[in-house]
């Protein structure tokens, strides 16, 4: 059983930036691969990072490349999210998901286990 809980979110002007953590309790943090989706009101939640056990890859979905960076640290059992040149459609709530694999996916359904969300909202 893996608990996860986000941390950072807040509001910022377009253009700013916040790094966003997730704390995960439980045991073999580093046989995980973890991500970080986002959702807003009536869509669909959407994939927008994710990393390998020991730190392979990070992939990332295409309106965030150059702007975002995910890492992870296996000391600390945490991943984080660095935010840069926020634009205000970047505005949701960010989760993080974690399951135990060594490939990275996109899919929600993939995931055994999710955070409470974190809200990011931007503002013009």
């Amino acid at each position: 059983q893996v608990q996860l809980v986000e941390s950072g979110g807040g509001l910022v002007q377009a253009g700013g930036s916040l790094r966003l953590s997730c704390a995960a309790s439980g045991r073999a943090f580093s046989r995980y691969i973890m991500a970080w989706f986002r959702q807003v009101p009536g869509k669909e939640r959407e994939f927008v990072a994710g990393i390998g056990p020991t730190g392979v890859g990070p992939a990332y979905t295409d309106y965030v490349k150059g702007r975002f960076t995910m890492s992870r640290d296996n000391a600390k059992n945490t991943i984080y999210l660095q935010m840069n040149s926020l634009k205000p459609e970047d505005t949701a709530v960010y989760y993080c998901a974690a399951r135990e694999n060594t490939q990275i996916f996109r899919g929600v359904q993939m995931y055994n286990y999710w955070g409470q969300g974190t809200q990011v909202t931007v503002s013009s």
